[in-house]
């Protein structure tokens, strides 16, 4: 074999999975058809649970330096100010959940991020290379590139909307793209605006869904915009037209200086059929895509390769086969949340400026999953198939930390709460949890309580950081 796994697509998921694998000393490659990284803020907002998973992988103390918080929003109607407000409220910190707020961050940035650690970690991005064909077979993956062909043990198509692998793999991609709703999504630099570190909306006074949005970006002078027109008669993804549409709204006093990035959207909600055909695998938005409404595409798209890095590094097939019985109802789960918030915006509903909980993807879980086992005769609140939640503990040496810096790991880990720990494999790190002290043993702050166990039980967490067995 000329790579273990072959990668198509170096956006969020690509990057993420070359990751995932490269730090577990997997041989792979990555491919990506564009000469230069894509432009432009898109998918810019962070997740709490996707800032977990850049802090296991890394890169997050990177992520934090480039963005913010999100901005509170002043909206208007007609040009006249009607309110200021937050998408959510901001939480403090807690050792169950360290990262409760989302953040903000050009999506360019993002991957620039993600591509640093993935050099340092020896792979490097193979541009202008694109994929022509796949062919597989028992043994392997056969893949045809601009730059010639390639075998691999496993192929992941990481690569977009309109992916070439999943049109190989003649994968349907279910679902509808709204014709009659266009959207023009650009960053610009602009003048004229009142308070430039808040958020705008200046909508129309008599259709509250149309109007413009304009939001900074960290760390630079460009602004993230939507711009939806009453009509989308002879819509256009150029300055002229959009700074005709502020001077509709009422916010003619704010000038498109420069468009740096431009496009026309259309709303697209689709999910492939199947995240895996034989040895070839769909992540990110060559397996789903959404609507940019509640933040959930690339958030999503990073928690998809997070999940089949671990599984496709050991190789099994119990845990190959369990990434479509996963994956594939989160992603249909998240679509359902964004095209949701996508009807309140387009009805100009004041609920569409609102995040809930369950955008934040702290809750997602797989209690329902091939690999999740609970043998407690009464299950508490915490369940098998849950993000192992934060709990702090103290060392022997009398430090106090939070299990989440221990579970910074490839390895699994398991919680022996006053159990006896099991002679366990090389890839399971076992974590003995005392109530009191013990030579060798972590002592328990608030642990037992977290995780809602008695003593003698034993919490297996798998790599990727959710509870696979309670026993």
């Amino acid at each position: 074999m000329d790579t273990r796994v072959l990668i198509v697509g170096a956006g969020p998921a690509g990057l993420t999975l070359g990751i995932e694998l490269a730090r577990r000393d997997v041989p792979c490659r990555i491919v990506d058809a564009s000469e230069q990284p894509l432009p432009g803020s898109r998918g810019d907002g962070l997740q709490p649970r996707t800032l977990e998973v850049f802090d296991d992988l890394g890169v997050l103390d990177e992520v934090l330096a480039a963005g913010m918080f999100p901005p509170a929003f002043r909206t208007y109607s007609g040009g006249e100010l009607t309110g200021e407000r937050r998408m959510a409220e901001r939480a403090e910190p807690t050792p169950q959940v360290p990262h409760p707020n989302g953040w903000m961050v050009p999506q360019w940035r993002t991957e620039e991020i993600l591509r640093d650690r993935l050099a340092a970690l020896g792979v490097k991005v193979e541009r202008g290379t694109a994929l022509l064909r796949l062919r597989q077979d028992d043994d392997g993956v056969t893949a045809t590139l601009t730059s010639g062909d390639i075998r691999a043990d496993y192929v992941v198509g990481t690569d977009g909307g309109r992916s070439t692998v999943r049109r190989e793999l003649g994968v349907d991609f279910l679902g509808d793209t709204d014709e009659d709703t266009k959207l023009v999504l650009f960053d610009a630099r602009v003048t004229g605006l009142d308070h430039p570190e808040l958020a705008h909306w200046f909508a129309s006074a008599t259709d509250p869904g149309c109007g413009v949005s304009l939001t900074p970006l960290a760390g630079t002078d460009v602004l993230q915009c939507a711009a939806r027109p009453p009509s989308t008669h002879d819509i256009r993804a150029d300055a002229d037209y959009v700074q005709g549409l502020l001077d509709d709204f009422g916010a003619p006093h704010v000038k498109i200086r420069e468009l740096t990035w431009a496009t026309v959207w259309r709303p697209n909600s689709r999910l492939a059929e199947t995240f895996r055909s034989g040895r070839v695998f769909l992540a990110g938005d060559a397996a789903h895509v959404h609507p940019p409404t509640g933040g959930q595409g690339l958030n999503t798209s990073v928690q998809d390769a997070y999940n089949l890095g671990w599984k496709l590094a050991d190789g099994s097939p119990e845990l190959l086969d369990s990434y479509d019985a996963e994956r594939r109802p989160v992603a249909a789960g998240v679509l359902g949340i964004s095209t949701d918030l996508l009807g309140k915006t387009l009805r100009g509903s004041p609920d569409a400026l609102r995040r809930g909980p369950e955008t934040t993807q702290l809750g997602v879980g797989y209690r329902n999953g091939p690999l999740t086992t609970d043998h407690r005769a009464h299950p508490g609140r915490v369940r098998a198939g849950d993000r192992a939640p934060g709990s702090l503990v103290r060392t022997p040496e009398g430090d106090e930390v939070n299990l989440f810096d221990l579970l910074r790991d490839t390895r699994w880990t398991l919680l022996a709460f006053d159990a006896d720990v099991p002679a366990t494999e090389a890839h399971i790190r076992p974590l003995r949890i005392t109530r009191g002290c013990e030579e060798g043993s972590l002592t328990d702050v608030d642990a037992y309580e977290t995780y809602d166990v008695t003593p003698g039980t034993a919490v297996l967490i798998r790599p990727d950081g959710y509870i696979a067995s309670i026993r």
